[in-house]
């Protein structure tokens, strides 16, 4: 199973439109077009699963460069996900974390 990234895509572009790309290449297993989590609306990539390695090459070399809907689409392998994905938490404070604790300074009253 191979994945492939396709990048620089129309934000008009289906997930039909890019399944339709790559079936003269081979069989595709997964069509994932990336949509903005905050609007929902596409981020102008998708992931192509293709089952045959051999296929899959065959699929980024003749697709690389060629205009889909008006924009040049960059084709190739995808990397692995980085571990420690996602949102970032919001500290504000995130410097003081290397700091030694600071000494306690209130004053007790007897």
């Amino acid at each position: 199973m191979k994945n492939i990234y396709v990048g620089n895509l129309s934000f008009s572009t289906t997930e039909q439109t890019v399944r339709s790309l790559f079936e003269p290449f081979g069989t595709v297993g997964r069509v994932n077009i990336v949509t903005d989590r905050d609007t929902g609306q596409p981020r102008g990539l998708a992931f192509v699963e293709m089952a045959n390695d051999a296929e899959a090459a065959k699929a980024m070399a003749a697709l690389n460069g060629e205009d889909v809907d008006g924009k040049t689409v960059a084709v190739n392998e995808a990397r692995p996900k980085k571990a420690g994905g996602g949102p970032r938490p919001n500290n504000r404070d995130r410097f003081s974390r290397d700091l030694p604790p600071r000494p306690d300074n209130r004053q007790i009253l007897t």
